[in-house]
């Protein structure tokens, strides 16, 4: 089975090609992502029409390059997937309409995918690994913890109250005048910081709940670096290291609280995945494994290219779904928000 897989929820414009062998194993034939941090470099942050706009340009070609790395042609394909949401309306839009087209002519099946989901598979993508496992997804725009039973089949135990992890990486960044996107050059800035030199809160640390709260600990770096201006860089690198560290505590006490809940939930987990842009910083990384360690699971995450929006990961979504005959028509809708998981019931919290 071979799908193309088409992402422009966001600030990258992406599409791939992924087949499954009869024994359910994935293979990516072709991933190719175009990212536009040039053009909302200068703006700090995503413009939505710039973005839009830059997708209409590159979509086809990109598409196009897919399927001539793959080898194939359209009528080698068995299904034809593509994010529907949550994202950006204008770019959900222009991926939408372009995969409903291409079903349309090639007679395909049209596969319209929650953007969250395709992150929640993606380690069965890379890893194989088998029903249930507790994902936390960490991005930009969205943080939650994940019981994922099965394709189709996800119980929200935690999430954020306010900012997302990756959000508050980024607007930290934008407050020390470091460069866009933020989460990378906090990380870079903090290898050679201090991360003891400013007592940054932990917040909900030991809550019964697994849920996250970041705006006190931004408002929190914000006042230090009020306090000690003007920053020399060795100040911003410490800023940086405390800041990290602090997020990297939270989550690891947040984890470590929804593992706990799993077992209510879901059974035995196989395994601790870790998915979405903020997955690839190494310090939350090297964390987690060792709380999965602790936990006798092992931390499964996807490699560096595969944690941000990519074609792939919705490719792949789409072949779960296309064996169960999960499909969708040409009314399918574009999704500005798309929960994809259900929430934990509170007598089970």
């Amino acid at each position: 089975m071979n799908v193309l897989g088409i992402e422009t929820t966001c600030d990258e414009t992406a599409a791939a090609i992924v087949s499954a062998a009869d024994d359910g194993r994935g293979t990516i034939r072709a991933n190719e992502v175009l990212s536009q941090i040039a053009e909302h470099a200068a703006y700090g942050g995503v413009v939505p029409e710039i973005a839009a706009r830059a997708h209409v340009e590159v979509l086809d070609r990109l598409i196009a390059r897919a399927l001539n790395e793959a080898g194939l042609a359209f009528d080698d394909l068995d299904g034809i997937a593509v994010a529907a949401g949550p994202g950006l309306i204008g770019g959900v839009l222009v991926g939408l309409v372009t995969a409903k087209t291409l079903a349309l002519v090639t007679r395909k099946p049209l596969l319209a995918i929650n953007h969250l989901e395709a992150h929640a598979l993606t380690a069965r993508l890379t890893d194989g690994v088998g029903f249930p496992y507790l994902l936390l997804l960490a991005s930009g725009g969205h943080t939650q913890l994940v019981a994922v039973k099965g394709v189709g089949e996800y119980v929200r135990l935690g999430t954020t109250i306010d900012d997302a992890i990756g959000e508050a990486f980024d607007k930290v960044a934008k407050l020390l005048g470091l460069a866009y996107p933020g989460g990378p050059e906090v990380e870079r800035a903090a290898e050679s910081g201090n991360p003891e030199r400013f007592a940054l809160p932990r917040p909900m640390l030991g809550r019964r709940e697994p849920n996250f709260s970041l705006s006190g600990l931004k408002t929190a770096l914000r006042l230090e670096a009020e306090r000690i201006a003007p920053l020399t860089g060795q100040d911003v690198a410490d800023l940086c290291a405390s800041f990290q560290a602090a997020i990297v505590d939270v989550v690891v006490d947040r984890v470590r609280v929804a593992l706990r809940t799993f077992g209510d939930v879901a059974g035995h987990p196989t395994a601790l995945v870790a998915a979405g842009g903020v997955a690839a910083n190494g310090a939350l990384r090297r964390a987690l494994t060792q709380l999965a360690g602790e936990a006798g699971l092992p931390l499964v995450a996807p490699p560096l290219p595969l944690c941000g929006d990519n074609g792939a990961m919705i490719a792949w979504a789409g072949l779960e779904r296309l064996r169960l005959g999960l499909v969708d028509d040409i009314t399918a809708p574009a999704r500005p928000r798309w929960p994809f998981a259900e929430a934990l019931p509170a007598s089970a919290g």
